[in-house]
C-alpha cells in the first residue's frame, strides 16, 4: 500500500520526498529512469521526512529485526532500527558476510542473484520488517522474506521508498504487505527534452 492511501493523504512530506530522488535517463541502460536516492540523502529534511514515516509506522508494532537490502536498504534501515529499539540485519550479496550464512537465490531480469544472512543473526519467533530503497518486481523483497522466514522470524511487512505504479494492485509480496512511501519520479523537463532530441 502507498502511505498516500493509509492515513498520509496530502501529507507535504511526501511531496518533499519524491522531489528530493533526482531521476537519470538512460542508467544504468537505455530506457531505464533511474531513481538517484542520494539527492535525497543529500536533503537533511526529506531524509529525516522518509525516516520519521517509517519511524512511525513501526514504533508501536513490536519490531525486533530490520533486515536492510543490500545496498540501499543499508542507508534507511539502520536509522530506523535505532529508532524504534530493533537490530539492524544486513541481507547481503554472495561472499560479503564473514560468517555461517544461510542463501537464498531469487530470478533477475537476465539470470540469477542470491541474498545471504548470518546464522544466528534472527532468532525464532522475532517479528520483522524488510527494507529497500525501491520495489519493482519484487523478487529481491521476496527473498529477503524467505531468508528470514527460513530461519523462524515473523515478517509483518516489506517496506520501500519507491514503488513502481503495478504495486498498487498488487499491495501484497508472497503474502506481506507492501508499505511504500512515493511513486517513482517521471523525468524533469529538461531530461524529456535531452531524449527527445537524443531519440
Amino acid at each position: 500500500m502507498f502511505a498516500g492511501e493509509n492515513g498520509l493523504k496530502g501529507d507535504p512530506r511526501l511531496q518533499a520526498i519524491s522531489q528530493a530522488i533526482r531521476v537519470v535517463p538512460h542508467f544504468p541502460k537505455h530506457g531505464i529512469m533511474f531513481q538517484d536516492i542520494t539527492t535525497l540523502l543529500l536533503d537533511h529534511k526529506a531524509f529525516k521526512h522518509t525516516v520519521d514515516i517509517f519511524v512511525d509506522r513501526y514504533r508501536d508494532q513490536h519490531i525486533s529485526v530490520v533486515a536492510g537490502i543490500e545496498a540501499r536498504g543499508f542507508m534507511f534501515g539502520p536509522s530506523i532500527a535505532l529508532a524504534i529499539g530493533a537490530k539492524f540485519v544486513p541481507l547481503r550479496k554472495p561472499r560479503k558476510l564473514p560468517g555461517e550464512v544461510i542463501s537464498e537465490k531469487y530470478a533477475l531480469e537476465y539470470g540469477t542473484d542470491c541474498l545471504e544472512l548470518h546464522v544466528g543473526a534472527v532468532q525464532p519467533g522475532e517479528r520483522a520488517i524488510v527494507i529497500d530503497d525501491l520495489v519493482a518486481t519484487g523478487g529481491t523483497l521476496s527473498a529477503g522474506v524467505k531468508l528470514l522466514e527460513r530461519v523462524g522470524a515473523d515478517v509483518v511487512e516489506c517496506a520501500c521508498v519507491i514503488g513502481v505504479p503495478n504495486v498498487k494492485g498488487q499491495r501484497r509480496l508472497i503474502g506481506k504487505p507492501v508499505y511504500v512511501l512515493v511513486e517513482p519520479r517521471k523525468a524533469d523537463k529538461c531530461y524529456q527534452d535531452v531524449m527527445l532530441v537524443g531519440s
